[in-house]
């Protein structure tokens, strides 16, 4: 996507500028990282003792383990590298608790969600049928740097393709087969037990988010639903009085005129999801001065 530079009135396309290295960009996202993806960082070319090196290892708020591969251009080895990496961390499970003590991290691990994030100027169409096509999901972020110290980056929007593979694992009997390394959750499954009323709510929220833009991606975590661009923007815990709804955003950023939000930092109150502010909401409650704070948090994190 082009970026434009708006001077009195007159229009200027803005040039992307080339990386110069592959490490550069790696650099620049783990100096980075909770700001750009909400992940905190653990460590950087971690050795696997099996010949490679995980380019980037990190915990996001879920406790999910996060492997982060970057590539300077178009490379078919991103996405396979970052399957291997998931692979041999799901297999040394002590050695990334021993990286999440040296850091004081609270959240407990959450080994069912681990995260295989890749980034990459862009991907072929072979990168996007195999993503497509694998039982677990991979994150393909695209990137681009421009003049002005401008770094924009882009969730690769993925259509997963249903097929069987129990022909595929069916004679796997002593390794964890590739289906089972992460754990599906579904929309379905946050709405079990609900009253007609909270599902009704739900749906008139999640209408209104999923037409905020197209590229809107819809993501069920274990203890909330997920909607984001490159990362987050709001986070929807469904309870079965009420609606917790969680904004991506720091303490004191909000335009809360009508005080509907809660400052999770005032005290700081633990809680799993993205962001500093919690808004509940009930049945009862008018539903458009919430949309506008959700949208504020849509412009914030775009």
């Amino acid at each position: 996507m082009p970026l434009f530079k708006i001077d009195n009135q007159k229009v200027k396309k803005l040039p992307s500028l080339p990386v110069s290295k592959e490490r550069d960009i790696q650099r620049l996202f783990e100096n980075n990282l909770n700001e750009i993806l909400n992940i905190d960082f653990l460590a950087s070319e971690y050795s696997t003792n099996e010949g490679g090196r995980i380019d980037t290892l990190g915990i996001d708020k879920n406790g999910s383990p996060c492997i982060i591969e970057y590539k300077k251009g178009q490379n078919d080895t991103v996405i396979m590298q970052g399957l291997s990496y998931l692979r041999w961390v799901l297999g040394h499970k002590g050695d990334f608790e021993i990286l999440c003590q040296k850091i004081d991290v609270e959240t407990k691990i959450d080994w069912d969600s681990p995260r295989v994030i890749c980034i990459a100027e862009g991907y072929n169409k072979f990168d996007l049928d195999t993503v497509a096509i694998l039982p677990i999901k991979i994150e393909l972020l695209e990137y681009g740097l421009y003049e002005n110290e401008i770094l924009q980056l882009n969730l690769e929007k993925q259509d997963k393709l249903r097929i069987s593979t129990s022909q595929i694992y069916k004679n796997v009997k002593k390794e964890k087969a590739l289906e089972e390394l992460q754990k599906n959750y579904t929309v379905e499954d946050h709405l079990k037990g609900v009253s007609s009323e909270i599902e009704k709510l739900f749906s008139e929220l999640r209408e209104k988010i999923t037409t905020l833009d197209d590229d809107i991606v819809e993501e069920p975590k274990k203890y909330y639903i997920a909607y984001k661009l490159a990362t987050n923007f709001v986070d929807i815990q469904i309870q079965s009085k009420d609606i917790k709804i969680y904004l991506n955003m720091p303490s004191g950023s909000l335009n809360d005129k009508e005080g509907l939000a809660r400052d999770m930092t005032k005290p700081t109150v633990g809680h799993q999801a993205n962001g500093d502010y919690e808004v509940r909401v009930t049945p009862q409650c008018q539903i458009e001065p919430i949309f506008a704070l959700i949208k504020q948090s849509y412009e914030y994190n775009r």
